[in-house]
């Protein structure tokens, strides 16, 4: 499902906006609520996400466990059941998972989603962009499908600090290129 060359241009994706005339003709929006400035929201969700897809371009997914060097520290914290050392917005994100789906992630189990084998990350990272003071939208390739596994995305979405994650809705690409004109948010 996931080639090299695909999760190339999906990291290319996290780093740099993509082109307007780049986009399918539908993609899957995600409401994120988030507090305080969206924009730490913003470069914590892109790096966890950078991390884990730049280990499905180069990881070897037949070992027992995946280097988590690039990871960054809060979200290895949260996802190995290290309280102490994660920030309160991860958290906090972890327990407003917990209160719309039944157990945390796991680090590795996480980091296997992105095994370019593993078929069950039914998605591909498209683009973020501003939807109001304290919202965000995550914009993903689901390739025209309404359902499909993003329980991973959840996780990454709530422990970057969201407090309400919706969705995901599908919406014609045309949505998307007004948002990415009107509300942008730099990669850094």
């Amino acid at each position: 499902m996931h080639s090299s060359e695909s999760l190339e241009a999906e990291l290319e994706r996290l780093q740099r906006r993509p082109g307007a005339d780049s986009a399918p003709p539908v993609l899957c929006e995600f409401a994120v609520d988030v507090s305080g400035d969206p924009t730490h929201y913003v470069n914590r969700l892109r790096s966890v996400l950078s991390a884990a897809v730049t280990l499905g371009a180069t990881a070897d997914f037949e070992e027992e466990s995946l280097p988590v060097d690039d990871v960054p520290d809060w979200f290895v914290a949260i996802s190995s059941g290290d309280e102490g050392r994660a920030p309160d917005f991860a958290k906090n994100g972890r327990n407003a998972y917990r209160d719309r789906v039944d157990q945390p992630w796991e680090l590795q189990n996480w980091l296997y989603r992105f095994d370019p084998d593993e078929d069950s990350r039914g998605w591909e990272w498209w683009d973020i962009t501003a939807a109001g003071p304290s919202r965000v939208h995550v914009w993903v390739d689901s390739w025209g499908e309404s359902f499909f596994g993003c329980q991973e995305l959840r996780w990454a979405a709530y422990t970057a600090g969201a407090l309400r994650v919706e969705g995901p809705t599908v919406r014609r690409s045309e949505a998307w290129v007004t948002e990415a004109a009107e509300g942008a948010f730099d990669a850094s």
